[in-house]
C-alpha cells in the first residue's frame, strides 16, 4: 500500500521539472513527498501567513474555498516568474484554480490520473493579499463568531459541538483546555457559563488560529491562543480539556486525532479533571474503557461513552486496616 497520496503520486510522474530547483510545497500536505534532487521548503497549514519566500512554487489543492484562499495567500508572496504548479483530487478544489488565478497565472492542465489533475503555469502578474478581505461571521446567541476559509462550522454551530456545550454546566472555575479550537466557539461559550475559568485554545490550522483570536476579541474574551498539534506544543496541567476533534484528514475519514486527544489527556489533567469531547462511540469505547471493577468502586465514575469523563490515573485502592 502507498504512502503517498494520489495527487502526490500524479506529481512525482513530472519529478525532472523539479531537478534542482528550489520548490515550496504547500496547502494540504499529507505526507512527506519530495522530488529527488530538489530542494523544498514545507509551508503548511501550520505556518504564519505572511512569511516572505522566493521559491518556486508546488500548491496542493484540497476543499474548494479553502484552496482558493490559500492560492491568493501564498501567490502573494511568490515573485513575478516564477513556476507554478496546482494538484489536488477532483472532487477538491483543483478544478477552481484556473479561475482563480486568471490574469496572475495562465494555467494548463498537463497531467490527469488517479481522479487527480495537475497544472502548471507562470506568475506573470504580482498579487496582492488582504487577510480582511476573507473574514466572514455570524451570531450564536450573544456571541459574534469570527472565520476564515477551512475554518470547521465556518458556517454556523455543528451538531457535535452543540450536543457537547449542552453538557457543561455553568460557574466553573480553573484552567480550561480546549483543542481543535476552530473559530474557538466553544471556549467562547464556556467563558459566557463560567467567566472565571482560565482558557487556552490550541489548534493545527492557522486560520483557525486567527479566527479563534478574533473571536476572542471581538466578544471581550480573555484566553491565549497556540499552534498546538493535539498536545506537540502543550504543557502543565488543566482542569478540564474540551474537544470536537476532527474526524477527516484532507477529504479521508481518518479517528487519529481523536484517539490521540482522548489517550493523552491522561498527561495533562489531575485525578478527577474532565476530559470532554464527542468522538465516535466506538472511539470512545476503545479509548476509554473502564474496567468493571474499577467503575463499581466507591467514587469511581463511569465515563459517559461519547460525551465526557473523568480521567487521570485511577484511583487509589483503600488502605487495609
Amino acid at each position: 500500500m502507498s504512502a503517498l497520496t494520489p495527487a502526490s503520486e500524479v506529481m512525482l510522474r513530472h519529478s525532472d521539472e523539479f531537478i534542482e530547483r528550489r520548490v515550496l510545497f504547500a496547502g494540504d500536505l499529507q505526507d512527506s513527498c519530495r522530488p529527488n534532487s530538489s530542494r523544498g521548503l514545507r509551508f503548511d497549514h501550520r505556518s504564519r501567513f505572511r512569511r516572505q519566500l522566493r521559491y518556486a512554487g508546488l500548491l496542493l489543492a484540497e476543499e474548494q474555498a479553502e484552496a482558493q484562499f490559500q492560492l491568493c495567500n501564498i501567490l502573494a508572496l511568490l515573485p513575478v516568474g516564477v513556476d507554478v504548479f496546482v494538484v489536488g483530487e477532483n472532487r477538491s478544489g483543483v478544478r477552481s484554480a484556473e479561475p482563480t488565478l486568471e490574469g496572475h497565472v495562465a494555467l494548463v492542465k498537463i497531467d490527469s490520473a488517479r481522479r487527480c489533475g495537475l497544472y502548471h503555469g507562470r506568475l506573470d502578474a504580482q498579487t496582492e493579499f488582504d487577510l480582511n478581505d476573507w473574514w466572514d461571521s455570524y451570531q450564536l446567541h450573544d456571541l459574534e463568531v469570527k472565520t476564515l476559509p477551512g475554518v470547521f462550522s465556518r458556517d454556523g454551530l455543528d451538531v457535535g459541538s452543540s450536543l457537547l456545550l449542552s453538557t457543561l454546566e455553568k460557574h466553573m472555575k480553573g484552567k480550561v483546555l480546549d483543542i481543535g479550537c476552530g473559530a474557538g466557539v466553544m471556549a467562547s461559550v464556556m467563558a459566557k457559563l463560567s467567566p472565571k475559568v482560565k482558557l487556552t485554545l490550541s489548534d493545527v490550522n492557522a486560520a483557525a488560529v486567527e479566527s479563534s483570536r478574533a473571536t476572542l476579541a471581538a466578544n471581550g474574551i480573555e484566553g491565549e491562543v497556540i499552534v498546538s498539534n493535539v498536545y506537540s506544543d502543550i504543557t502543565g496541567r488543566f482542569d478540564m480539556i474540551i474537544s470536537n476533534p476532527p474526524f477527516h484528514d484532507g477529504l479521508q475519514t481518518s479517528l487519529t486525532a481523536a484517539e490521540t486527544l482522548i489517550r493523552g489527556a491522561v498527561k495533562h489533567l489531575p485525578i478527577g479533571a474532565s476530559c470532554a469531547s464527542s468522538p465516535t462511540p466506538s472511539c470512545h469505547t476503545r479509548t476509554f474503557w473502564t474496567p468493571p471493577s474499577a467503575a463499581t468502586s466507591a467514587g469511581a465514575e463511569r465515563p459517559l461513552q461519547g460525551v465526557s469523563g473523568p480521567v487521570g490515573r485511577p484511583p487509589r485502592a483503600p488502605k487495609k486496616k
